[in-house]
């Protein structure tokens, strides 16, 4: 399980500009705000944005420029693959060592979506046992009861982090993680497809790959 909320995207203006200072071509800059602030793409700006994106990384650094930022809540087991992902990314999480005791432990904590019956009763049995490790340790304050908490915890569960990245990095994400065996990565990779001019500017890799393979 894995869902994303409170996703905005910053900075078009000023990343299209750049994106044109090597040819000093600013008058042909043909983008705008509508009312509502949303950006918009002007037929000269998409042009340069388009040509530049698939003309390599050396070439796109404005998409560097191009900032995203969104909650996501998502499984352990996910999140240490997601940390591999260490370049222009940062993410503020809740944490775990501080506050794994400050609420009951119930079985929507933890991502058991694809769980055969079997293995769901499985989970239901240590999330009642972690909650009652939990009622111990808030009496008692005792280490070794934290202990129990932090080491039989399940990958499965899940945490909520605030991350930082730009449109670069999505590209590489989604060329990367859009076959993945792991649900919770095609939720992303659709999720990134969401974004605006997604197509234009980040979701064309994994076409172009093909077609060079």
């Amino acid at each position: 399980m894995l869902t994303i909320e409170r996703g905005s995207v910053m900075n078009f203006d000023n990343a299209i500009r750049g994106a044109r200072n090597p040819m000093n071509s600013w008058s042909r800059s043909d983008s705008y705000y509508k009312e509502d602030g949303t950006f918009v793409f002007g037929p000269n700006d998409l042009d340069l944005a388009r040509r530049l994106a698939r003309a390599g990384s050396d070439h796109r650094k404005y998409l560097r420029m191009i900032f995203v930022s969104v909650d996501v809540t998502a499984p352990l087991y996910w999140w240490k693959e997601y940390d591999t992902y260490k370049v222009a990314t940062v993410a503020n999480s809740t944490s775990t060592m501080h506050k794994i005791a400050a609420k009951p432990f119930e079985l929507d904590d933890f991502s058991h979506d694809h769980m055969t019956p079997g293995t769901l009763k499985v989970l239901e049995g240590v999330v009642e046992e972690l909650e009652k490790i939990r009622l111990k340790y808030v009496e008692s304050k005792q280490k070794e009861d934290w202990y129990d908490m932090i080491q039989l915890l399940p990958s499965s569960y899940n945490q909520m982090r605030t991350l930082t990245f730009n449109y670069e990095t999505l590209i590489n994400i989604y060329a990367s993680r859009r076959h993945h065996k792991l649900a919770e990565w095609h939720t992303f990779c659709d999720w990134i497809e969401s974004l605006p001019y997604a197509e234009d500017l980040i979701t064309f890799i994994l076409s172009e790959r093909k077609e060079q393979n």
